[in-house]
């Protein structure tokens, strides 16, 4: 889901009309307070959280973050989650340095981000799983966050 207000982009990659009216007015004003770049939806600080996952998918998804965090330091909390609001040229200018797909480009923005000076800030948001649908994480996804994450570990 994207939605757009003059030079922001609120993008949600993975789930459509999932939290970007709820959310938007949190984003806003974190971005407000800080000035910041790009603002992330976090589930792991204050009280942010998961609903309806099963262990191996919260298994995953830490395991992911904490791998993320003991290779790359991006001093940011959640790298696998996508709700985010970027500026827009900030967001341009890192979707043409991204080269990876899937779930590995959502950690890779962040990284990137980073690399290039960009302030994040976070907001604690509740993702409560889908409703209708499967999530696409499966054994391939996982093969390439795993790629994805010794590529970046090696270039950056």
């Amino acid at each position: 889901m994207q939605a757009q207000m003059g030079h922001w982009r609120f993008y949600d990659q993975e789930h459509p009309n999932w939290g970007l009216p709820k959310f938007m007015p949190d984003f806003i004003k974190k971005q407000k307070e800080g000035n910041y770049d790009l603002v992330s939806g976090t589930r792991y600080r204050g009280s942010g959280g998961v609903y309806g996952w099963d262990l191996r998918r919260k298994l995953i998804s830490r395991g992911a973050n904490f791998l993320t965090q003991t290779l790359l330091r991006p001093n940011a909390s959640d790298l696998t989650g996508s709700f985010r609001l970027y500026k827009k040229e900030v967001l341009e200018t890192l979707v043409e340095k991204c080269m990876s797909k899937g779930y590995v480009f959502q950690m890779e923005i962040i990284i990137r981000a980073r690399q290039l000076k960009y302030t994040i800030g976070e907001v604690p948001i509740s993702f409560v799983d889908r409703v209708y649908g499967e999530s696409k994480l499966g054994g391939n996804e996982i093969v390439s966050f795993a790629k994805g994450l010794l590529l970046l570990f090696a270039t950056t």
